[in-house]
Formats: C-alpha cells, sequence, structure tokens
C-alpha cells in the first residue's frame, strides 16, 4: 500500500488494472528533435487517456525556473495554466489499460518523486516501465531510425541494444525511477531514438513511429502509427529535395550513407579520403556533449 500523507491526488479512486505497462516521457531530459515528446502526445491521443493522478506542483516544481501561463484575454487575466507532472490512464485500440507518466520533469525532491513513482507502480500491479528519449546520432536520413535501450538489468540491455557505450552524463529522473522500481521488483527500460545529427533540432516523426513500434513490440501494445509515418513520409521528400539542392550536401548524405551502411555491415569498406564523416568517437563525444548540455537546465 501507499503510505498516506504522499503528495499526490488521485482523480476518483484508482482502478484495478490487468498488469498494465507504464510509459514515461517527461519534459526536460534527454531529447533529440523532440521525437519522445512527439510519441507520447501521440500516444496520448490514440489511448484517450485522462488525468488519473496528479502530483503535487509546489514540492516537485520550481515555478521561478518554470513559470506557469497566464492567459490574457482582452486585458483579463482569465487562466493560469500549471505546468504539472501527472499519470494518466489510458487504452490501446485493443482495449489494453496502459499508464502514462508524462509533465514536466520535477525540479526538487527526485528521490520521493521516485519512490511515489515505484510504489503507485506496484500497487497498481504494473508489470513493466518503458521510458522514451533520443538522441544525435551519425546516420543518415535515408535509413531506417536506429534504436537502443539502456537498463539497469544487464539482459535487457544485451537483447535490445546494438551499442553498449560507458560514459558518465547528468542522470534524469527516469534513471531514478528506474532504480527505485528495481527495488520493487519492476522491470524497466528506457528506449532511446538515434536521430541524424542534422535534424536533431527539427520535428522527426519518423524516430517518434519507430519508439512507439517498438512499444507495441515489447509491450504487446496495439498503438497505431499511421500518422506519424504519414507525416514522416513528407518530411523525408522535403529533406531529400534540400540535399538534392545542394552538392556539398549530397556529397555528405552519400558519404554519410556509406559510413553507416559499413557499421552496420550493409556495404562496402569507406574510402581512406572521407574524413568529412565523423568518426565513431566523435560522435561519441558529440552525444556526450549533447548530454552534459543538458545540465543547464535541458529541453523544455
Amino acid at each position: 500500500m501507499i503510505p498516506s500523507g504522499i503528495p499526490f491526488t488521485v482523480n476518483g479512486e484508482l482502478p484495478d488494472l490487468d498488469s498494465p505497462t507504464m510509459l514515461v516521457m517527461m519534459s526536460g531530459w534527454i531529447d533529440a528533435s523532440g521525437a519522445a515528446a512527439g510519441a507520447m502526445e501521440h500516444i496520448i491521443s490514440e489511448t484517450n487517456s485522462t488525468t488519473l493522478i496528479e502530483f503535487d506542483p509546489d514540492i516537485f516544481i520550481d515555478y521561478r525556473a518554470r513559470r506557469p501561463t497566464m492567459e490574457l484575454r482582452e486585458g483579463v487575466n482569465s487562466k493560469i495554466i500549471w505546468a504539472v507532472p501527472e499519470i494518466r490512464l489510458g487504452q490501446d485500440a485493443a482495449g489494453v489499460d496502459l499508464l502514462l507518466l508524462t509533465g514536466p520533469e520535477p525540479d526538487t525532491a527526485w528521490r520521493l518523486f521516485a519512490s511515489t513513482v515505484a510504489d503507485i507502480a506496484k500497487q497498481m500491479d504494473v508489470k513493466q516501465v518503458i521510458g522514451l528519449g533520443a538522441y544525435p546520432y551519425g546516420a543518415p536520413h535515408t535509413r531506417p531510425v536506429g534504436l537502443t535501450a539502456t537498463s539497469i538489468d544487464p539482459t535487457i540491455s544485451e537483447r535490445l541494444s546494438t551499442t553498449r557505450n560507458t560514459l558518465d552524463v547528468p542522470a534524469g529522473v527516469e534513471a531514478i525511477i528506474e532504480h527505485a522500481l528495481q527495488k520493487n521488483g519492476i522491470p524497466s527500460m528506457t528506449l532511446w531514438a538515434q536521430i541524424p545529427h542534422y535534424v536533431a533540432t527539427m520535428a522527426y516523426p519518423s524516430a517518434s513511429a519507430a519508439l512507439i513500434e517498438m512499444i507495441n513490440l515489447e509491450a504487446g501494445l496495439s498503438i497505431d502509427s499511421s500518422a506519424l509515418r504519414q507525416e514522416a513520409g513528407v518530411q523525408r521528400e522535403r529533406l531529400d529535395q534540400l540535399v538534392q539542392s545542394n552538392p556539398e550536401h549530397g556529397e555528405m548524405l552519400i558519404k554519410l550513407e556509406a559510413a553507416y551502411d559499413e557499421i552496420h555491415g550493409n556495404g562496402a569498406p569507406m574510402p581512406a579520403h572521407s574524413d568529412v564523416i565523423p568518426t565513431m568517437d566523435e560522435l561519441a563525444a558529440e552525444v556526450e556533449q549533447f548530454l552534459r548540455d543538458q545540465q543547464s537546465g535541458g529541453t523544455q
């Protein structure tokens, strides 16, 4: 049971669920191109989710750093919109329940927040927790989005990850939640989409779709990603046109494709003069720097 006095409110009563999966994506953590946020927004819509639990923002949010929005309508202060961490309840297309932990990443009391989430997950018989993230990678937009995974459980990481890096970087609250979940015996992982580094500052629906499709496979869910795939098709055409209009960009893309295919065993070795493409060590350093840059406040 969840102890009394825990800082959250429940809209109604906690329902009896049949071993749901919990998905986690909180703004402020690593999310190149906003791919993870885009995936969560799509899932919220597709599952017709509603707010089940709201965490006390006066405990977890620093509103001088993350100010609420004031709606002014013809000079009238008509509404204040507060950024609140929340757990939403939805159902996939097959009627399977799932929980969505979303909203702003807490600014304070991380250990209290993580232990509270883990206790809620245990009480609601959550079978697994999957976090979402995205980072820049040396991949061309003409190849499928790569996915990797991190987890406290080495077997999960080994099963899902093609790359297992060794880095010391600032942690997000998702990582703290994973440790709290482990104490409650709930398996967890974070899925990461690899975003072409030259589009990491723009929306990339192909990556959002890839994350959702992997969630479907891992959790046995049925969440439609076709709308995102349509957006990705339109964006692919635009990116192709941009590259074709600039010979230097076209040459860069050809070399990037060759380097990517060589790494993944799909092509001939790169010629020795192809030093315009970042090496894997350089890309790892770029990713590490991207992660460290988030320490100043992260993406919003």
